[in-house]
């Protein structure tokens, strides 16, 4: 906390630079370009972890049956510089995680990656011409571009409304700039979510008069072995497991995964951690080391990504390794309103570029 206090003016400073920006861009000083497709931005104020990968899939499986998609992100910790696009074959070291991810279970949807967005999507276009989607990953402070949707996602865990400006905290601008989205997602709620917290948190947050809120958890799925060709099987009941995660809050998936287990032992890098054979070769001695049998050694699909080249994967093949994917879904009735509220937008745009 002492920290915090002193780290504070620091905040400020930053968060008044930001600020001036967003002025600028508002004031029409700095230009902000329209695309004639439906561009859909998915971001957040903080710094990570809110769940933006698991909503571009969603928003993926929800538009794919009709519409050509793509998406664009900076495609963080590339070793790559400028436009490029990802297929499931690409280097991880020059695509980012999050993207060949998305190439790896989608691969009817065009995939890039540029730092400069604006560029991104007139390549992107003059390459595929008959796009009909784009979305924007982590793009919400990007505002070279103006999205026709702009999704603000809030970790439950983590409110932006009780959070402050980096160094102090781990939002990237002041909480007004909530203001500029569309729809706000309270991702990572319970399951079991009662409606006096959904009063307190609308209140907290206040929307707009132009914005809805709604309101979603995470959905895990079956543990899927790390290498396809492995036949470990799963113990009946499991005493220890062995989770590792390199992403911004694993919070979630340590609560899922406390109600199967007598004990869960967690090991956590930074979030797009660069795995090391140091890295690897530790995780495998303190997983021999445990005394029971019955143990398996987790980690998240995102990460399985960053562990995928031989050296790494050389040390962990002999092991019984597992991921876990997970989905968002929504609470009650916001599925509707959510999914309305897309469809409804980029029919809206498809028409409205067949009549022009």
């Amino acid at each position: 906390m002492f920290l915090k206090l002193i780290l504070y003016p620091f905040s400020i400073c930053y968060g008044l630079t930001m600020t001036v920006r967003n002025l600028l861009f508002d004031w029409g000083i700095l230009h902000s370009e329209k695309f004639d497709r439906a561009v859909i931005s998915i971001g957040n104020l903080s710094v990570g972890g809110t769940g933006k990968t698991p909503m571009i899939e969603y928003l993926i499986r929800l538009l794919q049956p009709t519409d050509l998609l793509a998406t664009l992100s900076r495609g963080y910790g590339r070793k790559s510089d400028g436009f490029l696009i990802v297929s499931k074959r690409t280097n991880v070291k020059y695509s980012g995680d999050e993207p060949l991810q998305i190439a790896k279970k989608f691969e009817e949807v065009k995939v890039a990656v540029d730092e400069n967005r604006k560029r991104g999507i007139s390549l992107l276009l003059e390459k595929y011409p008959d796009l009909n989607v784009i979305l924007l990953d982590d793009a919400f402070q990007h505002r070279y571009v103006k999205p026709g949707i702009s999704l603000l996602l809030t970790d439950y865990h983590n409110m932006y409304t009780e959070d402050r400006v980096i160094p102090s905290g781990t939002l990237r601008e002041f909480t007004q700039g909530a203001s500029r989205a569309d729809l706000i997602v309270v991702t990572k709620t319970p399951k079991l979510f009662s409606p006096i917290t959904r009063r307190r948190i609308l209140e907290d947050i206040g929307p707009k008069s132009h914005q809805q809120v709604v309101f979603s958890y995470f959905q895990y799925g079956e543990f899927q072995p790390f290498f396809e060709s492995a036949d470990f099987e799963l113990p009946q009941k499991f005493s220890t497991l062995f989770l590792f995660t390199g992403i911004a809050n694993d919070s979630p998936l340590q609560e899922h995964l406390e109600r199967m287990c007598t004990e869960l032992i967690s090991v956590k890098f930074p979030d797009h951690h660069q795995y090391s054979i140091r890295d690897m070769e530790s995780l495998v001695k303190k997983f021999n080391d445990l005394p029971t049998q019955k143990k398996i050694m987790i980690t998240t699909e995102k990460d399985r990504m960053r562990l995928k080249i031989p050296e790494l994967s050389n040390i962990l093949k002999k092991l019984p390794l597992f991921y876990l994917p997970v989905q968002i879904e929504f609470h009650g009735h916001d599925k509707e309103l959510f999914t309305n509220y897309i469809l409804n937008y980029v029919a809206t745009t498809k028409r409205n570029r067949r009549v022009s």
